[in-house]
Order: C-alpha cells, then sequence, then structure tokens
C-alpha cells in the first residue's frame, strides 16, 4: 500500500513475480510478491521486471520508484533450479553455445541496467536477506534502505561462481573498495548496521513496515520535486560516476542547455517559498520502437 503522503492509486498491475501500483503523485511501487518461494528469481523474472521499468520509464508519469518485498527475505536471488538446467543458456559445450551464453548474460545484465537507465530515482526497501541476485537488483537502485534484521551477501562465490549481473562492477562504487572485495571473495553477510557504515544503505529502520514507509516517504519527498531537475540530476550523476570530473562537466554543459527551464524553475522557487506542493508536468512520453534490448 502507498503512504498517506501520496494520492491514491490509479492503477493496479498484477504479475506472477511482483505487484505494481502507481500513484496519482507519481510514486510507484514494486513489489515481490513469492514470499513462500523466498521471492526468488526464476528466469521468466528478468524480463518482467525489465519490462514493467521500461513501461514506467516510457510513461512519463512516474517520479520515483520503491522496489519492496513480502515474507521473511527480500530475495534469495537466482533460484537454484535454474542452475540445473533452468536456462539454455548455461550450456558452454561449444564455441557457438559459448558465443550464445555471452549475448544471454548481456541480455540478464541488461534488465538489471534498466533501473539505473530509469529517468526516475529508484528506491529499494530490503528486510532480511538481500542475496545473490537480489544484491546485483539492489546495487542498481539509486538509494537503499533497510531494516534492522537485514543482510547483504555476494552468494554466488558460495556455489562456484563469480557474481555476474552488476554487483561486481557497481558495488566498489557504492562502498569501499575494500569492502566489496571481502564481501566478492569469502561471500560473508554485511548486516545492516555495517551497510549503513559503509554507506551501502542510507537508513536503517526497525522492522520491514517501518523500512517501507520510510522508503514511500522518500520516494514522495522527490516525486514533489521537478521531474525535469531530478531526471537530469540522475544523468549527471551517472554519467559523473563512470567518467572524469574534466569530462563530467562538459556533459553537464550539455546536460543542462538541454533541460533548464526558467519556467520549470518558477514553479519550484513559487512552491518552495510557500511550502507548498507544485503542480509539474510530467515528463513526455519515451516512444521506442522495440522494447527487447
Amino acid at each position: 500500500m502507498l503512504s498517506q503522503s501520496t494520492n491514491p492509486v490509479e492503477r493496479p498491475v498484477s504479475d506472477a513475480f511482483f505487484t505494481l501500483e502507481q500513484a496519482a503523485s507519481g510514486v510507484a511501487h514494486l513489489q515481490l510478491c513469492r514470499p513462500e518461494r523466498l521471492n526468488t528469481m526464476a528466469p521468466d523474472f528478468f524480463p518482467a521486471l525489465r519490462d514493467a521499468v521500461q513501461a514506467l520509464n516510457a510513461e512519463g508519469r512516474t517520479r520515483a520508484l520503491v522496489i519492496s518485498s513480502t515474507g521473511k527475505h527480500f530475495s534469495a536471488g537466482m533460484a537454484l533450479e535454474v542452475f540445473a538446467g533452468g536456462l539454455a543458456m548455461l550450456d558452454t559445450s561449444s564455441a557457438r553455445s559459448r558465443l550464445a551464453f555471452q549475448d544471454g548474460l548481456r541480455q540478464l545484465m541488461h534488465c538489471f541496467s534498466v533501473l539505473e537507465d530509469a529517468r526516475f530515482p529508484i528506491i529499494a526497501a530490503i528486510q532480511g536477506g538481500c542475496i545473490g541476485g537480489a544484491l546485483d537488483l539492489a546495487s542498481a537502485c539509486d538509494l537503499r534502505v533497510c531494516s534492522a534484521e537485514a543482510f547483504f551477501t555476494v552468494q554466488e562465490i558460495h556455489i562456484g561462481m563469480a557474481a555476474d549481473l552488476g554487483v561486481l562492477q557497481r558495488l566498489p562504487k557504492i562502498i569501499p573498495d575494500g569492502v566489496a572485495r571481502e564481501m566478492a571473495y569469502t561471500g560473508e553477510r554485511l548486516g545492516a548496521e555495517r551497510a549503513l557504515a559503509v554507506g551501502l544503505v542510507n537508513a536503517v529502520l526497525p522492522d520491514a513496515a517501518a523500512t517501507l514507509a520510510h522508503a514511500l516517504k522518500l520516494a514522495d519527498s522527490i516525486a514533489a520535486k521537478s521531474p525535469l531537475a531530478v531526471a537530469g540530476s540522475k544523468m549527471a550523476l551517472n554519467y559523473a560516476r563512470d567518467h572524469s570530473t574534466a569530462e563530467a562537466l562538459q556533459q553537464m554543459t550539455l546536460l543542462q542547455s538541454a533541460i533548464f527551464d526558467v519556467a520549470e524553475m518558477a514553479k519550484a522557487i513559487n512552491a518552495w517559498t510557500n511550502k507548498s506542493r507544485a503542480e509539474f508536468e510530467p515528463l513526455a512520453r519515451a516512444e521506442t520502437l522495440n522494447a527487447q534490448p
């Protein structure tokens, strides 16, 4: 359920792996809904998540997205049965099959990269275990908050493989390199308080309900701001993370010239000075020729 600070839900959407609600305020809430399976990620989960986020992005009305979960754990990551023949792409017995493996892996990576590419910020609200592939997902989000009993682990090392859906690339840009390496090499759990201390999460809350409420409140605060300015800020921050300061400053000159809007600023200043909520236009719909990566 969306927080009381948002407007009533306009559109509920159901899926085998998650539910999706969007409020008139611009806050969307995607909630994993297979607690009986520890919210593990079957092969069909990945394109379902990709398509849901891409649809929100294309529509232009979403200003912030919260990803939460149900049950004891946020997610136990990739379902183990996948490694027992659940994905045809796991065949590496020939040169052709290895080439197909690479293409399939790129497509799986893209299913989490859409979180990074979306024009709106994404907040992960985590309770219990954030394990394996779930940490790949969480690391692709803009912000993370968690409950006091939450823990994070690069589970893949325990089953004899290197994590391969983005966590090894993103985690060292969120937390100290040494901590990321310790997690990757040992698979040891990072508890909530240490996760807060190293900067993996922005806040630790008493329980799952408080964690979700905090994430939704944070999302609503973001949704109250100019969606144009928020989208531009996300683009600038993502670019600066992966480029030198000089390159990022050059990108900022081009970006700002594209999104600078005096009328938008006037609305924001008026709302700020009057302690009211501005009525900003949604972002323009982003038409795509093909939703596939």
